[in-house]
């Protein structure tokens, strides 16, 4: 059941050196591609990265944050045709949430890394930084990386006690059950 995925799901920071199997990258792949987006209107594109150089390289994108990626056997970069879409940062995220769950789902563990908006420690934009490294044409906006690999450590999930359920209003804001 999805929410006994959603129950399991953590953020994972710190990967073996095991490198994902193809079945596994397919269905991860597969998952992403599957995601709903406005009008059918598909924009985003995914870039699977797993060579150690360039890991090395995605993970000084940004000021902090990224680092993981240096340590973890694939990166997909989540990104979308900002011409093709006014609601490309939603499609993008909705493909991005659901690469979170097949990790999951396969035994995985993953972290989104925030790039939209970001920038690198020398104040540069991590959106041109990716844009240099990665060979990304004009209007292809990078949402966000993912790293996934096979965890060091397992981390249960989230108590239901921590659940924020006084951020829930019935019928208008502020009416709570």
């Amino acid at each position: 059941m999805l929410i006994d995925l959603l129950r399991a799901r953590r953020s994972i920071r710190r990967f073996t050196a095991q490198p994902i199997e193809q079945e596994k990258l397919d269905l991860l792949l597969e998952a992403a591609l599957r995601s709903p987006s406005s009008k059918d209107n598909t924009p985003w594109e995914f870039i699977v990265v797993t060579d150690r150089e360039r890991l090395e390289k995605l993970s000084v994108a940004k000021a902090h944050g990224a680092g993981l990626l240096a340590g973890a056997p694939l990166a997909i970069v989540v990104c979308a045709d900002s011409a093709q879409s006014d609601v490309w940062v939603e499609d993008a995220a909705i493909a991005a949430t659901l690469l979170h769950l097949e990790a999951t789902d396969l035994g995985l563990g993953s972290c989104w890394v925030q790039i939209r908006l970001r920038q690198r420690e020398d104040q540069t934009s991590s959106q041109a930084y990716l844009t240099d490294l990665l060979g990304l044409p004009t209007g292809l906006m990078v949402l966000a990386i993912v790293g996934i690999g096979y965890p060091v450590d397992t981390k249960n999930g989230h108590p239901h006690s921590s659940l924020c359920f006084n951020q829930v209003s019935y019928e208008q804001f502020g009416q709570r059950r």
